[in-house]
Order: C-alpha cells, then sequence, then structure tokens
C-alpha cells in the first residue's frame, strides 16, 4: 500500500506564527552578536533561547585557540632568553638591549593574554 507523501511532510517554520518582540536598537544589536557568537541566525538563537536550551559560545573556541597561540609566542620568547642567559655563543652578538626588548615583548605578550582570558571568563549578557 502506497502511502501519500504530502501528509508526510516535516512541518516547515516558513508559515508558521511569528512572534513579535519589540526592542530597542541596541538590544537588537546585542541579540544579532550573541547570536552570531553561537553561530546561529538571530531567530533560531531566540528560538533556542525561548525552548529552554542553553546555546554554546564559539567564540569562546576561538578565544581558546588564540590563547594557545599566545601561549606558543611566549614559549618561544622564553626559549630565546634561556638561550641568551646560558652565554650560548650562537648569541655572543646580541647585547642587552636585544635582552630588554625580549623582557619587553614576553612582558607585552602576558598582558595581551590576560585580556583574552578576560574575554573568556566575562559573562557575556545577562540574561
Amino acid at each position: 500500500m502506497k502511502r501519500d507523501k504530502t501528509s508526510e511532510k516535516k512541518p516547515t517554520r516558513k508559515n508558521s506564527t511569528p512572534i513579535v518582540v519589540r526592542v530597542t536598537p541596541e538590544e537588537k544589536a546585542a541579540i544579532d552578536g550573541h547570536a552570531r557568537q553561537t553561530g546561529h541566525s538571530t531567530s533560531a538563537y531566540l528560538r533556542l533561547l525561548g525552548l529552554g536550551y542553553a546555546p554554546k559560545s564559539i567564540t569562546d573556541n576561538e578565544r581558546v585557540l588564540e590563547l594557545a597561540k599566545i601561549n606558543g609566542d611566549l614559549g618561544r620568547l622564553g626559549g630565546l632568553l634561556k638561550l641568551w642567559l646560558t652565554n650560548d655563543a650562537r648569541t655572543a652578538q646580541f647585547g642587552e638591549s636585544t635582552i630588554r626588548a625580549a623582557l619587553a615583548r614576553i612582558e607585552a605578550t602576558q598582558d595581551k593574554m590576560v585580556e583574552v582570558m578576560k574575554a573568556v571568563i566575562m559573562p557575556k549578557a545577562n540574561l
């Protein structure tokens, strides 16, 4: 016995009833931003929130990768500093100013890392 395929169609949202929510331009921008952070459209983001789901942010994953890169930079700079401090013949041409510049770069990289970590742990919104 053949089944009628039209009766088995899954309902779509295209012809569904919309829910209108009035927001200020600032609120809309914030909601759009949060939706982008989770990798969803604004409609999908609001639908998920309304249905009780807690969408996960993809921004945090991007920040973790950024932290890993910064950590790699710190490791390379630390290795150079260690090499200079061992009085290796390959680093004899580098003077104190080069070492001070490397230390300043390490401090700047640490500051950058702290800023990225703050962005990861700060709440995205108070929903």
